[in-house]
């Protein structure tokens, strides 16, 4: 098996149980590596009673996406398959994306379909990405992209370590943009494939949704000022700031936490290439 398969978890055993059920019954019978972010709920313990066959990295703190990073350094495969502890894939898919990897040595990050438990629905993610904004590539097996939802995507290894991977200053929430920008700055491709089929069944304990909101505002942000033009910068903190006079406490959330990291963000800033953001403007993300 060409893939492994990790996961980031904290505090989530029953979610992540069930992942781990759908896993094993794969035909392809990846290796598996649990990272976990300093769970409270004896996880580690609980994975290694329940799935012995699976690695599990106990992390000291919570790392976050990072967590992820950590896992990849403990696979030995060249692609690796990111799951989250609610979501997984469908049986067969991984062996079709080692396929398409395999084919198109410049992929960088395949893209699979989610698809929502318990119906099938497909998530508007994906389905954003198979109206095909930004045209397909002739070496790509599948739609260009500048961005993917971590539990559906398949890295090849070299290319994300050569990347660095998620970075801490994001945390969580939209962290996936940052790396897409930076793999497609070195010249990787990311494609969106529907026959890679991945299923996610959103936990119930996930942060609320004001919640979810400020932490991809802030991130958004914080790639905006480390990549972008500062123009663009300038104008999306100046309406967050005037959302969050308005007494929206997710938007004073996301500006507290965008000026604590400002500066970290500024020491890292390195515009994109024009072409690269260009495709930011026809995807109108980040705005």
């Amino acid at each position: 098996m060409k893939i492994s398969v990790v996961i980031a978890t904290r505090d989530r055993w029953a979610e992540l149980a069930r992942t781990l059920r759908r896993l094993a019954a794969l035909p392809e019978r990846p290796p598996v590596v649990v990272v976990d972010n300093a769970s409270r709920d004896g996880t580690p313990r609980r994975v290694r009673e329940a799935f012995p066959q699976v690695r599990v990295v106990m992390l000291p703190r919570n790392l976050g996406a990072c967590a992820r990073n950590v896992g990849v350094a403990h696979t030995a495969t060249p692609y690796v398959a990111f799951s989250d502890d609610d979501s997984w894939w469908e049986p067969g898919a991984l062996a079709e994306a080692a396929r398409r990897l395999d084919a198109c040595p410049r992929l960088g990050v395949l893209v699979g379909r989610i698809h929502l438990a318990p119906d099938g629905r497909i998530d508007r993610a994906s389905a954003k990405m198979a109206v095909a904004p930004l045209g397909r590539e002739p070496d790509l097996p599948g739609p260009s992209v500048l961005g993917f939802p971590a539990c559906a995507a398949v890295v090849r290894r070299a290319a994300f370590e050569a990347a660095g991977g998620f970075h801490r200053l994001l945390f969580f929430g939209g962290e996936e943009t940052l790396l897409a920008l930076d793999l497609a700055v070195a010249g990787w491709g990311l494609a969106y494939v529907g026959e890679v089929r991945a299923w996610h069944a959103p936990s119930p304990h996930r942060e609320t949704a004001p919640l979810r909101w400020a932490l991809h505002r802030r991130n958004d942000l914080l790639v905006s000022w480390m990549r972008r033009p500062l123009s663009r910068a300038l104008a999306g903190t100046g309406g967050l700031a005037l959302r969050a006079g308005t007494g929206d406490g997710a938007a004073l959330a996301a500006l507290l936490g965008l000026a604590r990291r400002l500066p970290a963000a500024l020491a890292r800033r390195r515009r994109l290439p024009p072409v690269i953001e260009h495709r930011l403007r026809v995807l109108h993300e980040l705005e």
